[in-house]
């Protein structure tokens, strides 16, 4: 089987089911990495085609680590704490 998955002529990379844990992680890092630029400068295609691959990683991640750790102030509670205190 192919590596890579083509949707027309545009290759979106290892399927991230394929990819072990260290992989993924080095996958989704350059991918955050690189997302402000896309936005920024891409083409429409070239951003779409960012927003998907980076939805088929995150998703690839939190699939595999359902319980991963949340810290407490990246919840919308722990945001209100913060708006509280700030005042």
């Amino acid at each position: 089987m192919d590596d890579h998955d083509e949707r027309g002529t545009t290759m979106t990379g290892v399927d991230p089911g394929r990819l072990d844990d260290q992989q993924l992680m080095k996958e989704l890092e350059t991918i955050h990495r690189t997302r402000h630029d896309t936005l920024l400068y891409g083409s429409n295609d070239a951003l779409r085609a960012h927003n998907d691959r980076m939805a088929q990683l995150e998703g690839e991640y939190l699939r595999r680590n359902p319980r991963r750790p949340v810290a407490a102030g990246r919840t919308r509670e722990g945001a209100r704490e913060r708006g509280c205190a700030d005042s």
